[in-house]
């Protein structure tokens, strides 16, 4: 199997997006095929990721796919690669709430039997790294921290202090890191500014990182940890698989529109894979710019992103907001998550938008995040009534109604409740899920995409 390492941290906050972009990066100059990869349901990460390596970043999410799943879905992303780069998620033991270590970064380690590699903030510390590194190494001993990386550096002084203080630790130091303004991404709301958004400033903050690793990392040693780890016995996870040739595959190729662009930025590459087994050609529309859908659409797939960042961009296309107006009239499968649940409401802020949906949606001062364990109330091109999927929910929107006279889901935690709406083809829901993890969502949505919808039907 490939090289690998997993960079995690004792909590968020420490630097593992930076340095395990600028790895990537770094071993990417080098020449290596580098396979991309990020703990959890993060999507941000690893568009920073697929930035550094030319290649998609992949998502390990155990709690959304499986812990059975996880390194199928890793061997398929790394295939054919040298080296595979794992960002953590949050601190290293932390997972799905009161799950125990269910999709932590931990358990995704032991999954990929990969060594780990501890990103330590050190800005405020100098002997207590040690009891910090120490007690991380020995919490879990089925975890294998392999080397620590400490970042925040403030000087050569400080770094004595550091390195002195983890000389006994039996824990190598593999890189120091000083404070550099030039790799610093810019947050909002939700997180980090994705790249779709900043594309040129993206391209110059992952250099700024890779070279800030090469000068402060032990590549060779680095390489060499990952190279360490054993063989993982494990069949690769094939989108093709039993569920993608029926009801899925049709004679012909239904257009599935997929949106894109820097307003729709959240989507896992596994869905594409997904859709195309199905029998789907998938194409991919931007909603600031397209005033039309793809020629042919039968089915449309909106994602999550940013759309309270545009608003006003997109209403002004108002071509493509009837357009999907009338596909989603025409019964066509929609399949729209949290930014598609806003555009397809009524208003956005005060903001006309696709208005297919009677709900109004709105900014809020309230952060909605966790994972959902989420059962169908309503049959829908999605799945059928009953059909049960986790998923992940992440915004600080509010709709009103919250949900439809059919509802999309029942959620079980943190609080009974129902959601979403299923209104014809329609399944919109704030609930981002990953269809790897239920893959006949997809060819149960390809199978839905038949005659008499999409553009040729004047559409």
């Amino acid at each position: 199997m490939v090289a690998r390492l997993v960079i995690a941290a004792p909590s968020s906050g420490a630097g593992k997006t930076t340095v395990a972009t600028g790895l990537m990066a770094a071993f990417a100059g080098r020449g290596l095929a580098v396979s991309p990869h990020k703990v959890g349901p993060d999507y941000i990460d690893p568009g920073y990721h697929a930035l550094a390596t030319g290649r998609p970043g992949r998502n390990l999410d155990a709690y959304m796919c499986g812990t059975g799943l996880v390194a199928p879905l890793f061997a398929h992303g790394s295939r054919g690669c040298d080296l595979a780069v794992v960002e953590g998620v949050m601190g290293l033991y932390d997972g799905a709430a009161d799950q125990g270590e269910l999709a932590s970064t931990a358990q995704v380690s032991k999954l990929l039997k990969a060594p780990v590699v501890l990103v330590v903030d050190a800005s405020s510390q100098s002997r207590s790294v040690a009891a910090l590194v120490h007690g991380f190494a020995s919490w879990d001993p089925e975890v294998r921290i392999g080397g620590v990386i400490l970042n925040k550096v403030a000087t050569d002084r400080h770094e004595h202090l550091l390195r002195e203080a983890l000389g006994e630790s039996g824990v190598p130091v593999l890189g120091v890191l000083r404070r550099a303004p030039a790799v610093a991404t810019p947050s909002r709301h939700l997180g980090l500014v994705p790249v779709a958004e900043r594309q040129a400033a993206a391209v110059e903050a992952v250099a700024a990182q890779a070279e800030q690793v090469r000068a402060g990392c032990d590549l060779d040693g680095l390489l060499a940890l990952a190279r360490s780890a054993p063989d993982l016995r494990t069949e690769a996870w094939d989108p093709n698989g039993p569920w993608a040739g029926a009801p899925g595959r049709a004679a012909r190729r239904p257009v599935v529109a997929v949106a894109g662009g820097a307003a729709f930025t959240f989507s896992y590459a596994e869905h594409a894979e997904l859709l195309t087994a199905a029998g789907a050609e998938v194409v991919t529309f931007d909603p600031l710019r397209d005033e039309a859908l793809p020629e042919g659409t039968s089915g449309l797939v909106i994602g999550g992103g940013f759309p309270e960042m545009y608003g006003p961009e997109l209403s002004a296309n108002e071509p493509l907001r009837k357009a999907v107006a009338e596909l989603a009239r025409s019964g066509a499968p929609v399949a729209a998550e949290c930014a598609g649940l806003l555009y397809l409401a009524r208003s956005l802020d005060g903001t006309p938008m696709c208005g297919v949906l009677d709900t109004d949606a709105r900014m809020s001062e309230r952060l909605t995040l966790g994972y959902r364990d989420a059962v169908a109330v309503s049959d829908s091109p999605l799945a059928a009534a009953g059909a049960r999927m986790r998923g992940h929910e992440f915004h600080r929107t509010v709709i009103e109604p919250g949900a439809g006279a059919r509802a999309a889901w029942g959620l079980r935690q943190p609080e009974r409740r129902v959601e979403g709406f299923v209104q014809d083809g329609v399944h919109a829901s704030y609930v981002h899920t990953h269809w790897a993890g239920a893959p006949e969502a997809a060819a149960r949505f390809v199978a839905h995409c038949g005659p008499g919808h999409g553009a040729e039907s004047g559409t």
